[in-house]
């Protein structure tokens, strides 16, 4: 018994320690002798990869979508961001009236990476400095938190994600700052709340006079639109069905404004959308002033470029002012666009695979972010010299039908353009071109097939700055990471026209899948791919349901979200990525 206690003793010794253990001692009886056997065992080397860090700014729709979707274990992820969690904002509207808690469209975002492979830190501070050079982000604690933004901190990387959204643009007009409330966080909607009923109990003070309780009672909404107009709508139903009940003796004196600097509300939905919308504000009271240029907000008084009227300055008196337009550039990232050679932009300008002009190792998605699409007519010497293969100096459509893939993969406005043309081929448009019938004999040079696209990148358009966008980028680039080393050894992408081989991956390509506008009263406008437009009661049904049935992509992640509307209608689980309304 000794003996067998003690090689179990050496044999765990020898498991517990195999990389270190030179020596094992085997202990065997022989016909009643001992036998003692020395043998050298040297444990297999096993080599270590040393984990990428990946460091992403930013707990928005871009930056939860990467998160969400990152699966590749050989990274080290670091999150920074000023607020730990990621917030719904297309109900933000609805939050400003009650029709949704807060909480419900909330989710923290240590939840969403928790059960994940991926080794990911969260760390609750803003970034306030980007050194490329040295691959380092400065940071300080929240201002929020216990550290009382005194905390400075540095955190290196091997690939840094820029996903910091915007913040609002005042265009520098006087007094906005101070004196209007923003739509852009969860705090901004809840303060909007507490204003809104601030407004209805000040007016309801016995000692007021009626002109003061009008100017208390009139709330502005500058801005036409998708946020500005859903909270006006909101605001609307919000006063008519619960605080009329509430303060029966003012209700008459309440006023709602929506003032748009451009000739509709709605401009970037169809027509039909933007006729509806306006025509359902003026019967349901909502004064919609459009080619009003808002240029000086005091404490209690809003001036107005009248653009209609040649100019004319016009002053409305206000208790609640809502500023809901446009988005401009976080204060870092105009020095870090300066530090890179970008001053002068409003966002930084990336390539089609989302990475920073300039720096290979930094990506941006988001608000904070613009793809800098390339023009065909910029590389058309070397597409031409990729093509002709045999040096002729032209090219035929059989020679360019090799490499036609890659040149719409590579520009997509070629593709576009021939879509929107009804042609089938690149034949067709050098066929227009040339005006040849036989299509594979054309032969152009240089000149003439800049002629042929001459037009071609005139289907350039920037993305909009919405939720949809900013997700659809962060699961791109989430699959990009995830299959980094396989598409190193075999590329994906179009050929590299101005080098040899192909790119790694294929370009990020944006999928619209339409956008909602609620206008109130259980109505709501519709834009769906197909130019199809639905507006009413149906279109509001159609809004719940993508809640309903779409959320299954966050189902794991996200907290339930109970959306009551006006018909008592319940939402569960709120639709994680759905695209559009922002």
């Amino acid at each position: 018994m000794p003996s067998i206690t003690l090689f179990h003793r050496f044999s765990r010794a020898f498991r517990d320690n195999q990389s270190h253990l030179k020596l094992v001692l085997v202990c065997t009886a022989v016909s009643g002798g001992g036998l003692l056997a020395f043998g050298e065992s040297v444990a297999p080397e096993v080599a270590i990869t040393e984990k990428k860090k990946v460091v992403v700014l930013g707990t928005g729709w871009a930056a939860t979508s990467f998160l969400k979707n990152l699966e590749n274990p050989k990274y080290e992820v670091q999150v920074v961001s000023p607020r730990n969690y990621f917030a719904f904002t297309p109900l933000l509207p609805s939050v400003t009236c009650g029709t949704v808690e807060a909480r419900s469209i909330v989710e923290p975002i240590r939840n969403i990476f928790n059960k994940k492979k991926v080794n990911v830190q969260f760390s609750e501070a803003e970034c306030f400095k980007i050194d490329a050079g040295n691959r380092k982000v400065y940071c300080r604690s929240s201002v929020n938190n216990n550290m009382n933004g005194k905390e400075e901190f540095a955190v290196d990387y091997d690939y840094l994600i820029i996903a910091v959204g915007a913040n609002v643009n005042t265009f520098n007009t006087p007094g906005v700052v101070e004196n209007c409330h923003f739509l852009k966080e969860v705090e901004d909607a809840q303060k909007i709340r507490r204003t809104v009923i601030d407004c209805f109990e000040r007016a309801n003070l016995p000692d007021v006079s009626e002109d003061e309780k009008k100017r208390i009672l009139h709330f502005a909404i500058v801005g036409g639109g998708p946020t500005g107009v859903e909270f006006a709508a909101s605001l609307h139903d919000f006063v008519n069905e619960d605080l009329v009940r509430l303060y029966p003796g003012i209700k008459d004196l309440v006023k709602i404004t929506l003032l748009e600097a451009g000739d509709h509300i709605l401009g970037m939905f169809d027509k039909r959308i933007t006729a509806f919308a306006e025509d359902k504000f003026r019967r349901d009271g909502i004064d919609v002033k459009t080619g009003s240029m808002v240029v000086k907000v005091s404490e209690r008084e809003i001036s107005t470029k009248e653009l209609k009227n040649g100019g004319e300055i016009k002053t409305i008196p206000y208790g609640l002012a809502v500023w809901s337009t446009g988005i401009g550039t976080r204060p870092f990232i105009k020095d870090f666009l300066t530090q890179i050679g970008q001053a002068g932009r409003r966002a930084l300008a990336t390539d089609e695979w989302l990475r920073v002009e300039g720096c290979n190792n930094v990506y941006a998605l988001g608000d904070c972010a613009t793809i800098n699409q390339r023009k065909v007519l910029e590389d058309i010497a070397v597409i031409i010299k990729k093509a002709d293969k045999d040096n002729s100096g032209t090219l035929t459509v059989k020679k360019f039908q090799e490499v036609m893939k890659d040149i719409c993969e590579r520009y997509p406005q070629v593709e576009l353009y021939l879509k929107n043309k009804q042609m089938r081929d690149f034949a067709d448009l050098l066929k227009e071109a040339k005006g040849d019938d036989k299509k594979e004999s054309i032969e152009m040079n240089i000149e003439e097939l800049k002629t042929a696209l001459s037009k071609v990148d005139s289907q350039m358009k920037l993305l909009p700055a919405t939720a949809q966008v900013a997700s659809q980028q962060g699961t791109y680039l989430a699959k990009c990471f995830n299959r980094m080393e396989e598409c190193e050894q075999n590329p994906e992408g179009p050929l590299r026209f101005r080098e040899e081989g192909r790119h790694r991956f294929k370009p990020f390509r944006y999928k619209h899948l339409g956008q909602f506008a609620p206008l109130g009263g259980e109505q709501t406008a519709a834009q769906l791919p197909g130019d199809w437009v639905s507006i009413g009661h149906s279109s509001q049904w159609l809004w719940y349901s993508v809640y309903a049935s779409l959320n299954q992509s966050f189902e794991q992640q996200a907290s339930k979200l109970a959306y009551q509307s006006a018909s008592s209608f319940r939402l569960d689980k709120t639709f994680y990525f759905w695209k559009g309304l922002e």
